[in-house]
């Protein structure tokens, strides 16, 4: 998909950021999914839709803010910007990010609705015309459960589309949360039978709708007021392992860790679902928001960190461990000057804000000769690694003694064997594999989602307490994480929506 450059670039034409859908989009003409020509065109501007400026680089910033793991730089070197002070303290409020984050996404879930309206499958398909028209339905399925799960988990109760705008039907009232997830589990089940790889190289398979499924049982598993009546946690730890099952086996991990997050080895055995970037097509902007300041020839801004206690709990679990190198980044020559910038643990004395924390690593631009505004490094979404992860805890929740397997197949690509932590009881594997989300996936964006998952009291406790009582909080660097539920459980519905929307109070 990537070597197309996207064939067709579709305009989304929106009035406002507001999820209130406009008729006159050029993804509306129904017979752009006439002729396989134009239906794969009209793919690509589906996942383009992912890759655009709201959807990729604002979403990661609102995702990776609200996680409770993360300072940022933008706007300023200081603790008391904006952005500090609010999303990323856990205190937010109607934030520019947000706002453009739900207009992308329900962009892209508008691009969906028309596919999934106007293609047309048969139920046994057998030529080439009749599986490739499949998949791309399977794939409009797809980005629709995958971008109803990513605003659901942020705001709860949201406005549901699954059909076209018109002049009669502009608005549209909350959903609850447990609505949208039957209807995201409807359509990870429909895009799980649909794909079938018609469209090629580059675009994911039924195996990431399996791990999507995997992922949402896993969210209804721990989450009672979000289940159907009649089935039980159990039955939903079962549900998610049946799924990550399908995945398991299909792909393999890399053998070096930090090469996930470089340009060299895109869509690799150990990719599942990966945004396809071309630096001339996508105009994507990660590389210059996330890498660190003056690291290459062009702008760079560096506009997150991770909290210097985050980097020390994986430092002391895994001292050596070849995954640091690729996550984070504490020192280096200035691209222009050639000076040594240090930051910490590089610099130990955390003696002001601007060296007070470790740059977050995994997105920045590698080359430090990079002169372009844009690149084209892939962003990954989905990965084996992580399905590992799900698995030793899926099945430590369900005892059925694989958990420690999944763990040891995980660690052994960084030379590294389970830790005390997971030989103790079931709750003590739990805390251990909670923790190894954040050393293998740290800022991949399921972090807001995963530290939230098993509720509010176990935020606090291994989040937010965790980094407020931590011995070397400093109150003039450090962010002080809000510990009120109200405010650190879920994100406001922006402003634009509440404004345009009349059946939203």
């Amino acid at each position: 998909m990537k070597n197309f450059k996207f064939i067709l670039i579709l305009s989304f034409g929106f009035l406002s950021s507001s999820c209130n859908l406009d008729e006159d989009p050029i993804f509306l003409d129904k017979t752009l999914y006439d002729t396989p020509q134009s239906a794969s065109a009209a793919l690509n501007g589906i996942y383009q839709g992912l890759t655009n400026y709201n959807t990729l680089e604002r979403r990661i910033f609102v995702v990776d803010g609200f996680s409770g793991l993360f300072v940022a730089s933008r706007g300023g070197d200081n603790i008391n910007t904006s952005h500090n002070t609010q999303i990323l303290s856990l205190k937010p409020t109607y934030d520019g990010d947000s706002e453009a984050m739900w207009g992308g996404l329900y962009g892209a879930i508008a691009q969906t609705n028309s596919a999934i309206q106007s293609i047309k499958v048969v139920d046994s398909p057998t030529t080439k015309n009749e599986l490739l028209f499949s998949d791309i339905a399977g794939h409009a399925h797809f980005v629709r459960a995958w971008s109803y799960f990513s605003l659901v988990r942020l705001f709860g109760d949201i406005p549901l589309w699954l059909q076209l705008a018109d002049s009669e039907n502009l608005n549209k009232p909350k959903s609850t949360a447990k609505e949208v997830y039957a209807q995201v589990i409807s359509d990870a089940k429909n895009a799980a039978s649909l794909l079938n790889g018609a469209s090629g190289k580059g675009y994911p398979k039924q195996y990431a709708a399996n791990m999507l499924l995997a992922k949402v049982y896993m969210t209804l598993a721990t989450n009672p007021d979000l289940r159907e009546g009649s089935l039980s946690e159990m039955d939903y730890w079962q549900m998610a392992y049946t799924e990550a099952m399908k995945v398991y086996g299909n792909y393999t991990l890399v053998s070096n860790y930090s090469s996930l997050f470089t340009d060299s080895n895109e869509n690799s055995t150990e990719s599942i679902f990966e945004l396809q970037i071309s630096q001339d097509a996508a105009n994507s902007q990660m590389g210059r928001n996330y890498t660190p300041l003056n690291y290459k020839a062009s702008q760079a801004f560096g506009y997150l960190r991770v909290h210097a206690d985050v980097y020390d709990q994986h430092v002391n679990t895994y001292p050596e461990d070849p995954r640091i190198a690729g996550t984070y980044i504490s020192q280096y020559a200035n691209a222009t000057t050639g000076a040594i910038i240090k930051v910490y643990p590089a610099d130990p004395t955390r003696a002001n804000f601007k060296v007070a924390n470790p740059y977050f690593f995994k997105f920045a631009e590698k080359s430090t000769t990079h002169s372009n505004q844009y690149n084209s490094q892939n962003h990954i979404i989905y990965r084996y690694g992580e399905l590992l992860v799900m698995l030793a805890e899926i099945s430590n929740e369900l005892q059925n003694g694989q958990q420690l397997g999944y763990v040891t197949q995980l660690l052994n690509r960084v030379g590294k064997v389970p830790h005390a932590g997971y030989l103790g009881s079931k709750d003590n594997f739990r805390d251990a594999i909670m923790m190894e989300y954040r050393f293998e996936l740290l800022g991949e964006g399921e972090d807001s989602h995963n530290n939230r998952r098993r509720g509010f009291d176990y935020f606090l406790k291994n989040t937010i307490n965790k980094h407020n009582n931590n011995p070397g909080f400093k109150a003039t660097v450090d962010l002080l994480l809000s510990t009120n539920k109200s405010q650190v459980m879920g994100l406001p519905i922006p402003l634009s929506e509440v404004n345009t929307n009349e059946l939203i109070n």
